[in-house]
């Protein structure tokens, strides 16, 4: 199905907000053993990135790399948390097949990207990590769900995921489908019955954004322009569009969940949208980038599948060096979002944004 002037149409979703950047992307300016090994080789490339700049450039970037955070440790002790509590939150109960699906994928590994950034938005505006934590399950909850829907036969039609089998592929279309449901469902319930020591009106305040940020004006929506668009000639702002949406939406929710819960102003708040908007881009323009670049092997999931059902992507549209010099103009865009608050407490932010840019799976 061809979409006629796509961006006309659709633009007028609240959940994003275009800004320059976003308009010349050209422009210059599983196991725990298996998760270790994906942050082994983050110091050596900042190493390299900050050794690779002119001198006068090398001290910004100090300030906002800050080198002497222990990211791998962090992000372990911070996926170990959000593991430990997923596994509590979601246990198995009657039906037991129901849960079992739920649990299969919601605890099949995978780098906890989008609780860690609610945690660190949290701790980022003075809040304690546990007041933050359902809201962190509740984002990964949501996630999983739109994964299993995503690997459905109806949709993308994918066997493998987190080098897993898809959870079809266990337990059924029918069962997956209905799985991928509960977890979207009881994300909600999990926010509104479990989050301990914030107003009501915040957390109602959660609800609402958690809510709008998957709904048909953010993820579902960039989903379903998603679908329509393959096989169709798009530009950069029909892309985009879908990216904002189907990818940056639930990144943003995750961040602005995590500013809420910790007690965040509504100036702080709306830094850290415009930190986890640049941050959602960056993930797909870096995922389009290694999806024709690595293996099925490296990236635990079906590798060239954007080629074989003729997507558009940034590569395609832009090339793999200009999709890369993007990738780093929103790294640096997002880093800027947090140039106003503690360098020190915004240190864990500042190195998930890094790692985004520069991740190999």
């Amino acid at each position: 199905m061809n979409l006629v002037n796509p961006t006309s149409l659709f633009y007028g979703a609240p959940v994003v907000s275009r800004s320059p950047i976003f308009l010349h992307p050209t422009r210059k300016s599983q196991p725990f053993s298996s998760f270790s090994s994906n942050f082994s080789s983050i110091s050596a490339i900042l190493t390299k990135e900050q050794q690779s700049n002119p001198p006068e450039k090398q001290q910004l970037k100090q300030t906002h790399m800050e080198l002497s955070f222990d990211f791998k440790n962090y992000m372990l002790e911070k996926a170990d948390l959000v593991n430990q509590a997923l596994n509590d939150a979601v246990p198995v109960k009657n039906p037991p097949k129901i849960h079992e699906s739920m649990r299969y994928s919601l605890l099949a590994g995978g780098k906890r990207v989008r609780p860690v950034l609610c945690l660190a938005a949290c701790a980022l505006v003075g809040g304690e990590e546990s007041t933050a934590m359902p809201a962190a399950c509740a984002v990964e909850m949501i996630h999983t769900m739109s994964l299993m829907h995503d690997d459905l036969p109806c949709m993308d039609n994918d066997d493998f995921r987190r080098g897993k089998p898809t959870n079809h592929m266990v337990y059924g279309e029918e069962v997956a489908v209905l799985a991928g449901d509960a977890l979207l469902s009881f994300a909600f319930e999990h926010i509104a019955t479990s989050t301990k020591g914030v107003s009501s009106d915040r957390i109602l305040r959660a609800i609402g954004e958690l809510a709008k940020c998957i709904g048909s004006e953010g993820l579902v929506a960039g989903q379903v322009v998603d679908i329509c668009s393959e096989g169709a000639d798009v530009g950069v702002d029909h892309l985009e569009f879908i990216h904002l949406h189907k990818t940056a939406a639930l990144l943003e929710g995750s961040v602005v969940l995590g500013a809420i819960m910790g007690g965040g102003s509504d100036v702080e708040i709306e830094k850290l949208r415009k930190f986890a908007r640049s941050i959602g881009l960056l993930f797909q323009v870096v995922d389009d980038i290694l999806d024709v670049t690595k293996s099925s092997e490296e990236l635990g999931k079906t590798a060239g599948k954007d080629l074989v059902s003729d997507k558009t992507t940034y590569p395609k549209l832009l090339g793999i060096d200009k999709s890369r010099e993007f990738a780093e103009e929103l790294k640096e865009e997002a880093i800027e979002q947090l140039s106003e608050f503690d360098q020190r407490k915004a240190a864990p932010l500042i190195a998930l944004a890094n790692y985004i840019a520069y991740r190999q799976n």
